[in-house]
């Protein structure tokens, strides 16, 4: 016979185990809860010969209550402790995106937690009939934690360029509004493989590629149109129609629409755009 005691002191973890092992698809399997002075206790005692099925069961089950009922509180403690400087509305932002992060790519990361934990729970039964679970968590699973580190780090730097990025926006915001408009309307065909600007005439506007002249490009690259956003800075236009060639939004226009706002209009289907669906002729003769 073989039996193992797990102990806590977490009712939450004692239920959960209880139910799993209720469920256990193993004959000749028994289980009790005890409490005593100093932790309350789910004994399992197990009759039959197949030790290492019986192991292998209840790793997997100690693998997923660390999971399922003790992860997220791991993830917001990494988050505290390693960016204290954070708000509590930022932090909560940023634990957001770690589940976002393991969501994206689910069985990948899911596989990669699960069975760094199940190895360490199966490792450590094979020669113990009992396991402290509070400290076997905190002393034995340096590896599965350095995973969720990774994530929280990925995490946060994905909130650090967001907010970067609204930052931004927000800047340029607050320039076009403080300016008068520098001319009527621009258009902007715009396609996956170029973006070329027009103005109100239907002439071409040459865009400025000079890095030292584009005063107002952000450390951030938004995309290859980085030069068409300083044009338009400089142009002020007081209406954008932005003639979607290919019917294509990248992060390009959503960043147009987000900076000059009600000042942007979409178009796919206007005269520009089937002149140049249809004949795809050089963009000096557009107009």
């Amino acid at each position: 016979m073989r039996s193992i005691c797990i102990k806590t002191n977490n009712s939450d973890l004692i239920n959960y185990l209880l139910n799993e092992f209720k469920n256990i698809d193993l004959s000749n399997v028994c289980f009790s809860e005890n409490e005593f002075r100093s932790y309350k206790n789910v004994i399992i005692h197990y009759t039959s010969t197949d030790e290492a099925f019986f192991l292998s069961k209840v790793s997997s089950i100690l693998s997923f209550l660390v999971i399922d009922e003790l992860e997220e509180d791991f993830l917001k403690r990494l988050i505290y402790e390693n960016y204290f400087y954070f708000d509590a509305n930022e932090r909560s932002k940023i634990l957001a995106i770690c589940f976002d992060i393991m969501t994206e790519d689910f069985s990948k990361r899911f596989d990669e937690k699960f069975n760094t934990l199940y190895d360490v729970f199966y490792e450590f039964l094979l020669t113990h009939k009992s396991i402290v679970l509070p400290g076997f968590i905190n002393f034995r699973l340096k590896n599965y934690f350095s995973i969720l580190d990774d994530v929280v780090n990925e995490a946060v730097n994905h909130f650090v360029i967001e907010k970067e990025y609204l930052e931004f926006i927000s800047l340029l915001k607050l320039y076009i509004n403080s300016k008068d408009f520098g001319c009527e309307m621009v258009h902007i065909i715009f396609s996956s493989s170029e973006s070329i600007l027009l103005d109100e005439n239907k002439n071409l506007i040459v865009v400025q590629d000079d890095i030292f002249k584009a005063k107002y490009l952000s450390d951030i690259t938004f995309s290859s149109n980085d030069y068409i956003l300083n044009s338009l800075l400089t142009l002020l236009p007081k209406k954008i129609y932005i003639h979607l060639v290919d019917n294509y939004i990248d992060e390009f226009i959503n960043t147009l629409q987000l900076v000059f706002e009600n000042k942007v209009h979409l178009c796919t289907d206007c005269n520009i755009c089937e002149l140049y669906k249809k004949t795809k002729i050089p963009h000096s003769e557009l107009s």
